[in-house]
């Protein structure tokens, strides 16, 4: 069963509330940057700006994808990486959010 867009934007607030860093809001913006990306990707875009491991890029795209539902994963082949695709149907509710528009309403 798919999740509802008010479920999504409550999961979607309550992820980028308990960001102390800006680790996670930034994690968010370069994926609706990119569109679809790979942990190797989006790690090394991360640790130009944070102190993180590439452990932890995963375990942040594993729970977008798995508990936030703003993520599909797919993987061409067994030896490819996993490609990560934002749902267009929730980019615009992660757009508002990462602006801080929901957090307010």
């Amino acid at each position: 069963m798919k999740p509802s867009e008010p479920e999504i934007r409550k999961r979607l607030i309550r992820f980028l509330d308990q960001d102390q860093d800006g680790l996670r809001k930034f994690v968010i913006q370069q994926i609706l940057e990119a569109g679809e990306i790979t942990v190797a990707s989006l790690h090394c875009s991360v640790k130009e700006r944070f102190a993180v491991s590439r452990r932890v890029v995963a375990s942040l795209i594993g729970y977008i994808c798995s508990s936030l539902g703003l993520l599909r994963a797919h993987r061409s082949s067994y030896r490819s990486p996993i490609v990560y695709v934002l749902r267009e149907e929730y980019a615009e509710i992660a757009r508002y959010a990462v602006s801080g528009a929901l957090s307010k309403a």
